[in-house]
């Protein structure tokens, strides 16, 4: 299964915005459960996706469940192997052991864990190098997180994310990377400022972000752009990757006039494997 470039979450009691996701080029569509979704309407939810028509096409289908614990998780489970999902976003997970725990109880479906949401989960980011889950991506998130630590905002007096924020996000990044999954950066809150979006998903593809949450199917197509390698950006790739093929035993080599060494090869090859998705 490929890794998604965009993650479009949509409220799962909506029947006209699940269409709309589902009509957008987004990658991965979450249907949510969970925050967006009234405690009294979340059986109307689950009745929904149950009975949604099967696509031969199209983004890959997850489910927001609601957090392990929650009256209402165990009632979410039952979508497993009902609909047709291929796997299961985790909210607020606080480690390794979660993932674990919920991977026992669904088999091998994959599990997209939101990773930062509470203040025990920034001790937790290092527990998901466990071997024997279905992991396959990490998230992180700030509106949660800001609830959890009392904050009144989550910005600086300069607009941008406080430290803790940025901490949170470095962590989710670094975390994933050691657990060998996709590292996914969170959402960007106004849909409307396209140019901010397309700012923040260039900087978190150079920081070695995969992927992106969207929250508005106006968000997806500067995801999708962002987290796309350039032609220039394969082209640069192919020539380290053929330079160390036709010389194995260098450490250090040419390319376009820039020194480069084996982790700019190994930066290559993960170019090359995105641009084949």
């Amino acid at each position: 299964m490929s890794e998604p470039r965009s993650w479009l979450f949509v409220p799962a009691d909506s029947e006209k915005k699940i269409a709309k996701a589902l009509q957008s080029e987004a990658d991965a569509v979450i249907f949510d459960l969970e925050d967006s979704v009234a405690p009294s309407q979340k059986a109307a939810a689950r009745d929904i996706l149950k009975n949604l028509p099967k696509q031969s096409n199209g983004p890959q289908w997850w489910v927001r469940v609601n957090p392990l614990g929650s009256e209402f998780h165990k009632d979410d489970l039952t979508l497993i192997g009902s609909a047709y999902v291929h796997g299961i976003v985790l909210p607020k997970a606080e480690s390794g052991a979660d993932v674990v725990q919920l991977a026992h109880r669904t088999g091998n479906i994959p599990i997209h864990a939101i990773v930062t949401e509470t203040a025990a989960s920034l001790f937790g980011l290092l527990s998901y190098r466990s071997p024997s889950t279905t992991l396959a991506a990490m998230s992180w998130g700030a509106e949660d997180l800001s609830a959890a630590l009392g904050a009144s905002s989550k910005y600086d007096e300069s607009g941008e994310l406080s430290f803790t924020y940025k901490l949170a996000r470095s962590l989710c990044l670094a975390g994933a990377m050691a657990a060998g999954v996709q590292p996914v950066d969170g959402v960007f809150a106004d849909f409307r400022d396209e140019e901010g979006l397309r700012k923040e998903s260039e900087a978190a593809r150079r920081e070695g972000f995969t992927g992106k949450l969207a929250i508005h199917p106006a968000q997806v197509a500067v995801i999708n752009a962002a987290f796309t390698p350039s032609a220039a950006d394969i082209a640069h790739a192919e020539a380290i990757v053929a330079a160390f093929e036709a010389h194995p035993d260098a450490g250090v080599l040419s390319v376009d006039g820039k020194m480069v060494d084996r982790p700019h090869l190994v930066q290559a090859k993960r170019t090359l494997e995105r641009a084949l998705k």
